[in-house]
């Protein structure tokens, strides 16, 4: 079972609880790296905390949480090797995996209830990368990050 990292600022503290809880009850060994509340707080220092430790490999895969989804997206694929998508629904899910590969889902706390996180999560980890065309054009960003992070 894949080792998971979860983190996300005040704004998506309680739907990352849901989140870890449904891991949890799923069977998945879960690190969380805050926040633990909230309180107002930077949502770049828990997306680095995640990011970072999937991009190491300490981690398969990693979900964070923010607001709108959009700054811990960009936050985490400032990172080499890491291919974040912003989980809007299961299809995104689905296809971000299949085609991509992605290894961290951003959840929007905001705007995404818990019933469709869990279910957009599920489908998230669940599916596998298909290879094939896509494999090239993986290995085509994979060659761009050897040249950017050297």
């Amino acid at each position: 079972m894949a080792r998971i990292i979860l983190g996300s600022d005040h704004a998506g503290f309680s739907l990352k609880e849901t989140i870890k809880q449904y891991l949890a009850d799923k069977g998945y060994a879960i690190t969380d790296v805050g926040t633990d509340c909230t309180d107002s707080v930077d949502y770049p220092d828990f997306g680095i905390r995640v990011a970072e430790r999937v991009s190491a490999g300490e981690f398969d895969r990693g979900i964070l949480v923010c607001g709108s989804g959009v700054g811990m997206a960009v936050v985490a694929n400032k990172f080499p090797h890491i291919r974040a998508v912003i989980g809007l629904d299961e299809e995104t899910a689905r296809l971000s995996r299949q085609h991509n590969d992605t290894n961290i889902l951003v959840l929007a706390g905001r705007r995404t209830d818990q019933e469709l996180a869990k279910s957009i999560s599920g489908v998230w980890l669940n599916t596998e990368f298909e290879g094939g065309r896509h494999q090239r054009r993986l290995d085509k960003i994979r060659e761009l990050e050897t040249r950017l992070y050297k």
